[in-house]
């Protein structure tokens, strides 16, 4: 018999060394804190060395903590294909993505019941992180995070290209309608809208508008863009958005762009998948499916900037 450490000990640690907090650990797991901390300080005890240590109110993995946890996650990923691979084969697959919070809100729910169309069988559960740049520590088959898809960019995933980011200037149909700004100039007066997760928004487009007088003007910051988007929604300012995951508030006239021509090309998003990850999986179909549909949304995007 192996001499294996407490697995229930070893799936509370890798949740907490991937969230990096004992609070959302408990959350995700339905434990309490205290349960939490008890199995971590269980599988210490265990490896008879410390695997946490405090940092203001916060346990911080150690960093022999965060490579022992990057081998868990592969071996619960690993268990998981092979639980799968010995399920019965019409059986209902869960699919596990975690992608950036603006993204999964504005652009991957939306469009969720296009893939359930097409493959009833498999159920997409979605997480989020509130930084594109958040590590890839297990939880889930697919990742979505912002960067490029060329070789050695991703040493341990295989990366598809899903969609561009296009920045362009927004707001809110009414506050058009009170004040519009029909040249770059009627920026003046306004209060300009800035989210901390995309920054150089403003710098990047001013430039691209020949209005480089105005970047050292004060903006209004707030954390995530989501906060932003339903702030330029409100008609509480103008604000510099990403055009693919706005497409739908575009349509339906919760926002205008006042210069769509005037744009500042981004990073774009692709998709991870591990690369032991086998053609024939739900993982690789809703990765190819991901980026038929960034696809088709860029050549929209296309014929309206050319129209």
């Amino acid at each position: 018999m192996r001499h294996l450490p407490p697995l229930n000990a070893l799936r509370v640690f890798e949740v907490a060394a991937r969230t990096g907090s004992y609070t959302e650990a408990a959350s995700e797991l339905g434990l309490t804190h205290g349960a939490v901390s008890r199995q971590i300080a269980l599988l210490e005890s265990w490896l008879g060395q410390r695997l946490f240590s405090r940092s203001g109110r916060r346990m911080v993995a150690t960093p022999i903590a965060r490579s022992f946890a990057s081998e868990v996650s592969g071996a619960f990923e690993r268990m998981t294909a092979a639980a799968e691979a010995c399920g019965l084969p019409d059986a209902r697959r869960i699919l596990r993505v975690n992608a950036p919070v603006s993204f999964a809100m504005r652009w991957l729910i939306p469009r969720l019941d296009l893939f359930h169309a097409a493959y009833p069988s498999v159920e997409v559960v979605v997480t989020t992180v509130s930084t594109v740049h958040e590590d890839l520590r297990g939880g889930f088959d697919v990742a979505i995070r912002r960067g490029m898809a060329g070789a050695g960019a991703w040493p341990h995933h295989r990366a598809t290209h899903v969609l561009d980011d296009v920045d362009t200037l927004i707001m809110s149909p009414s506050l058009f309608t009170q004040r519009p700004i029909l040249d770059p100039a009627d920026l003046e007066g306004h209060r300009l809208l800035a989210t901390e997760t995309r920054p150089g928004d403003w710098i990047d487009w001013l430039e691209a508008a020949k209005l480089p007088h105005l970047i050292g003007r004060p903006r209004t910051l707030f954390d995530h863009f989501f906060i932003t988007r339903q702030a330029v929604m409100d008609g509480l300012g103008i604000g510099i958005g990403p055009l693919p995951m706005l497409d739908i508030d575009i349509a339906m006239g919760h926002l205008v762009t006042p210069f769509p021509h005037i744009r500042v090309q981004r990073t774009g998003y692709v998709a991870l998948l591990p690369k032991s990850t086998e053609d024939t999986e739900p993982s690789t179909r809703f990765v190819e499916w991901l980026a038929r549909e960034g696809a088709a949304g860029q050549y929209q995007l296309s014929e309206g900037q050319a129209s």
